[in-house]
């Protein structure tokens, strides 16, 4: 009979955990010297139940947040903090700040609704200067509705199991406060050439830019919020060499400091075949599924150097590329791919219905197209997914790890995706840009996308570049680090780490090798770490197993440079 126990496996950042959690400064691409943490210990009240303890920003539902307990179906939860903050917050104005919390937040302080948020995975703020007390009692109510798919979910199912995975509730990221002037820099926008950076900043127009380079300071006045600085001897940022310039831009009282990288991505035909060519040049991206689950924390990782150290592992293995699936992270995830050169891949966060057999079981048997002007008709539905997919390229679009954008998954959520890729490339044409990722592909996407798990990886070559946007999903359980040992969940099974790992370098060298001479230009396998029931990451679940060699690892992706 099958071990049907869930085991529970910590990381080792979340063995060591101690003191206040996440206590750095959240947003890298705009900060100040003004910050104070929020989490930590806050009161917390279940569906209306007894008070308990919870540590923020974790989930409920996750060891580390001292909870570690399913919420339901239809949860209501709510957290409650008394603070004082420091001294130093005697500026004009004092913001309050949530990196994500799902789903409908209300947020109330001192007894006054200060403001209310919906969707899980976007950050927000709310202006409470004029709320605030000597001493102040903030409350945080959150309600999280699976049930009825209108608000974006990705992987979150409430029966999980098998590509299904625990759903978190309520706050999961940072939440912090900085004290800023009457007139400040709300928001930045950074666009980028070969040899040039425009700066656009919200809420002042103008100010001094002060921008770093090896050969000095460039200085830059902007006028009518904007500024346009040329850089001479332009370094240019790739995996190989992701060099960042950093910048400063002061406007009356207000100072923020920030960074930008130089690059290009565009289409090229080189030797008869589309590609795509980073920095002008054709460039292979080698990459790997990153869902953004721990075993500890769910959708929050026991600290920041998580991420650092998932994405020095995965480059060390030679992968070049991540692709963020169905998740939007923190910013510090996206700046340590800035600062390390780890390209991202990102997706949108599905919403809608999710139906096996339409989104699924026919397609994989080859029923692949599929007129998706029909799809998931209801307007709130649709109207929740394109707000969702703007505020996300509004929050990600400064980082130039971020170099392709998902919008629709196998199906999920899928509706009417010619207007939603022009919608995207309204918003952004400086990225490349995947409007169905697998199948149920329209006329309008810059890249043929293909999902490949049960049969050989083959393709003939299209007037589109050509994206195996995932394929591979071999299952090895190490022993003692597998969180639902009886439900095995892959596409390929193996026993023993030497045949796991001999299966995957054939894989390479045999299917996808081949196909980069034919025109191949990326490749996602999946994935990153083990999800759950999923054990076909390259990592355990707990980060504590590495089941393949980096030299075979390394040798691989040389074989796979263009």
């Amino acid at each position: 009979m099958k071990n049907d126990t869930l085991v529970t496996l910590l990381t080792a950042e979340g063995e060591a955990l101690s003191g206040q959690p996440w206590n750095e400064y959240p947003r890298p691409q705009l900060k100040r010297d003004s910050f104070f943490c929020l989490n930590g210990e806050w009161d917390f009240y279940a569906n209306n139940g007894a008070k308990e303890t919870i540590l923020v920003p974790y989930p409920p539902e996750s060891v580390l947040s001292g909870i570690g307990r399913s919420m339901g179906k239809s949860p209501t939860v709510r957290y409650e903090k008394t603070f004082t903050l420091p001294e130093s917050f005697k500026k004009d104005r004092v913001i309050l700040h949530f990196g994500a919390s799902d789903q409908i937040t209300k947020v109330t302080l001192n007894g006054r609704q200060v403001g209310v948020h919906r969707g899980g995975y976007n950050a927000f703020s709310f202006d409470v200067t004029d709320d605030l007390q000597e001493e102040n009692h903030l409350s945080v109510q959150v309600s999280d509705d699976l049930s009825s798919h209108v608000l974006p979910y990705g992987k979150q199912r409430c029966d999980r199991g098998g590509m299904w995975y625990t759903p978190v509730t309520g706050i999961w990221q940072s939440i912090w406060m900085e004290s800023v002037p009457k007139e400040y820099v709300q928001s930045l926008k950074i666009d980028t050439g070969a040899d040039f950076v425009k700066v656009t900043a919200k809420g002042v127009k103008t100010g001094e830019i002060t921008v770093q380079t090896p050969q000095g300071e460039i200085q830059a006045t902007m006028t009518d919020s904007e500024a346009i600085v040329r850089i001479p001897n332009a370094r240019l940022w790739s995996p190989e060499d992701p060099y960042l310039y950093s910048f400063t831009l002061t406007s009356g009282e207000d100072r923020i400091e920030s960074y930008f990288a130089l690059r290009t991505l565009e289409v090229k035909t080189v030797d008869g075949l589309p590609r795509l060519c980073l920095n002008g040049k054709p460039y292979f991206f080698h990459g790997l599924l990153d869902q953004g689950y721990y075993s500890d924390g769910i959708y929050t990782p026991a600290t920041p150097e998580n991420y650092t150290r998932d994405v020095k592992e995965m480059k060390a293995l030679g992968f070049n590329t991540l692709r963020k699936h169905i998740k939007v992270e923190p910013e510090r995830f996206y700046y340590d791919c800035d600062r390390l050169g780890m390209i991202v891949f990102q997706d949108m966060v599905n919403n809608g219905h999710y139906s096996f057999l339409r989104d699924t079981a026919l397609p994989t048997v080859g029923l692949k197209r599929l007129n998706d002007r029909w799809l998931h008709r209801d307007k709130a539905t649709r109207d929740c997914f394109e707000q969702s997919m703007k505020a996300t390229v509004e929050q990600l679009y400064n980082h130039p790890c971020i170099c392709y954008w998902t919008i629709f998954n196998e199906g999920w959520g899928q509706f009417c995706s010619e207007k939603q890729y022009e919608a995207l490339k309204a918003m952004d044409c400086s990225r490349f840009i995947d409007a169905t990722s697998g199948w149920f592909r329209g006329k309008k996407s810059d890249v043929e996308s293909l999902h490949v798990y049960f049969k050989p990886v083959r393709f003939s070559p299209t007037e589109k570049p050509t994206v195996l946007s995932e394929f591979g999903g071999y299952s090895y359980q190490p022993e003692g680090h597998v969180f639902h040992p009886g439900k095995p969940y892959g596409y390929r099974f193996f026993e023993k780490q030497n045949e796991f790992e001999d299966a995957l370098i054939g894989l390479y060298e045999n299917e996808i090798v081949p196909a980069v001479k034919k025109g191949l230009c990326g490749a996602i396998y999946t994935q990153v770490s083990d999800v759950e029931d999923e054990t076909n990451g390259l990592l355990s679940y707990d980060r504590k197993v590495l089941k393949v060699s980096p030299e075979r690892m390394r040798a691989v992706a040389e074989k796979l440079k263009i």
